[in-house]
């Protein structure tokens, strides 16, 4: 592990560590974004970062306050940063206006080292794994990262985080709208103030845990994992 100790942080309010949450820089390379992470205008940072080579870089220690979560939320908790633990993933991600990029799969060499440091990670503080999380299931509406091509389920497989296992799907029947989002609550996420939110709202679920399809549109399988990933959060 090689130290590259960015000027952004502060102290915790509180010391138990209760997060780790997953993001991709969305930079053209990785030396770019740590530049950017270690730029006191930026006012950014996470704890590390991870290179598509597997190199690991810490910026700040996990006993400070890194700035990686931005305005965040999951159960009722709504400062992430001061309850957790964040990891940059170098990948170019998805393209935005002023930006292009090509999204692609993470190597594994990278998820290697991600692995080996969530493990680390998450034994050092007793994660549980329903805290382990992406930047787009606290930050929905902003935020759309570590994007479908992260390979959560290899990670869950790993014992980091929860993913659910085969969905089968006995009806064609409409899921129940009502209570796929009172189910969503229960499981954490931010509910959507309006009606044209749901959309985006379900398509964040989708990304992380349903990603062979994530339009945003509730099916049977978005409602059947879900009452998975509930059941086995609530026997944990």
């Amino acid at each position: 592990m090689k130290h590259n100790p960015s000027p952004n942080f502060d102290d915790r309010k509180q010391s138990r560590v209760k997060y780790l949450i997953m993001h991709y820089t969305g930079m053209a390379s990785g030396g770019e974004a740590i530049d950017r992470l270690c730029d006191p205008e930026a006012s950014v940072s996470a704890h590390y970062v991870v290179e598509e080579n597997g190199d690991l870089y810490c910026l700040v220690d996990e006993e400070k306050r890194a700035w990686h979560a931005g305005v965040s939320k999951w159960e009722e908790d709504d400062d992430i940063n001061d309850l957790s633990i964040g990891i940059e993933i170098v990948n170019s991600g998805h393209p935005y206006p002023g930006y292009e990029s090509v999204y692609k799969p993470f190597p594994d060499t990278q998820m290697n080292t991600v692995v080996k440091l969530a493990t680390e990670i998450v034994e050092r503080h007793n994660i549980e794994p329903c805290y382990v999380l992406g930047h787009s299931d606290v930050a929905w509406r902003r935020k759309i990262d570590p994007g479908e091509l992260f390979d959560w389920r290899m990670l869950a497989d790993k014992g980091i985080g929860l993913y659910p296992g085969n969905i089968v799907s006995s009806t064609e029947d409409l899921p129940d709208r009502t209570k796929f989002f009172e189910n969503l609550k229960l499981f954490g996420y931010d509910l959507a103030e309006h009606n044209d939110e749901q959309n985006l709202l379900i398509g964040a679920f989708q990304r992380h845990y349903r990603p062979s399809k994530f339009d945003g549109n509730l099916d049977q399988e978005t409602f059947l994992t879900l009452e998975q990933l509930l059941n086995k959060k609530t026997s944990l």
